[in-house]
């Protein structure tokens, strides 16, 4: 099977995945009793009239089904919709998707750079006090929840004030060379990154230690050692290779728990990507800009998975696309 009609077929495979994903987050969101106009009913400025022209435009007034039917009909034509500040929500995901790619696309690679050679390493001083000591410091990696952990960098921040708190970029930012924005960008970027990094590094290494340990015991490599092969041919042409290969799968799923992990990250330093703007838009109750959002995740889900299997074949020719 050729890759394109591989890929061709994996997108026709994930039609069905997206449908369920709308329907499960349409009728939850739906059901909820938060009012998306509640904050404009708060307001005695605002007329009567002008909350049933509201009701009527957000498509409030329709039964459930209609509502969905209505929404669809509208993704499918790339009509995203309103949301219930007047904005466009194709406006608004255009501003916030790349900042959240620009996070979470910096993360997986610093913990691709790290947590792989820190995992052979690990694995190659099992039971050593080099591998104690790191899986010591990733267990508690593994152990700190995203949300407390950015709480204590945002406290940091804001008692040394050495880093921003909110934003991606300075108040000042058009001024600057093209050199200060770029510093000042990573400025902004790195307490959220190091929130990311870190709990994505320990998962990481963790994996990588255990696969090549389970490869190291296996037979095939007993016999290049018992053949004469070099060790480092042994371990990085042969074990390392073959270790790698699970690793490669999860970089959908990674993505994804970027993704989630994100949200919560993006929210406590005030950072303007996806993950916040869909809690706020949840708080509010924003059917357009939540199930947009949500939409644009799970794509971005089945992207990541469909690369990781691409990446696959090419790390290992053995596999095919059948």
């Amino acid at each position: 099977m050729s890759i394109f009609l591989y890929i061709l077929k994996r997108i026709i495979n994930a039609i069905p995945i997206l449908i369920i994903v709308s329907l499960i987050s349409f009728f939850i969101i739906r059901l909820s009793p938060i009012d998306p106009l509640s904050e404009l009913k708060l307001n005695p400025a605002i007329s009567q009239q002008t909350l049933e022209a509201e009701k009527v435009r957000l498509g409030l007034d329709l039964p459930l089904y209609k509502q969905y039917l209505r929404w669809g009909g509208n993704f499918l034509k790339g009509d995203l919709g309103v949301s219930t500040s007047g904005e466009l929500v194709s406006d608004r995901l255009k501003e916030r998707i790349p900042n959240t790619l620009l996070l979470t696309g910096i993360v997986i690679i610093l913990t691709w750079l790290v947590g792989i050679p820190l995992g052979i390493y690990a694995a190659l001083n099992w039971r050593k006090p080099a591998d104690r000591i790191i899986t010591i410091f990733t267990s508690i990696g593994m152990a700190i929840p995203s949300f407390f952990y950015a709480l204590l960098l945002l406290v940091f921040a804001v008692k040394t004030g050495w880093f921003p708190v909110g934003g991606l970029t300075s108040f000042n930012f058009s001024q600057m060379n093209i050199f200060g924005k770029i510093f000042d960008i990573i400025h902004h970027l790195f307490l959220p990154v190091l929130v990311l990094f870190t709990l994505s590094l320990a998962s990481l290494q963790r994996q990588m230690r255990g696969n090549l340990l389970d490869v190291l015991e296996s037979d095939y490599i007993k016999l290049a050692r018992a053949k004469g092969l070099p060790e480092n041919k042994v371990i990085y042409k042969h074990a390392v290779r073959n270790a790698i290969n699970p690793m490669v799968t999860l970089i959908g799923f990674e993505f994804a728990g970027l993704l989630s992990g994100a949200a919560l990250t993006e929210y406590v330093f005030q950072y303007p990507g996806l993950g916040r703007l869909v809690l706020e838009a949840v708080m509010k109750s924003d059917i357009n800009l939540v199930m947009a959002s949500l939409m644009i995740g799970a794509i971005m889900l089945v992207i990541g998975n469909l690369i990781g299997d691409i990446l696959l074949k090419i790390v290992d020719p053995r596999v095919t696309m059948e």
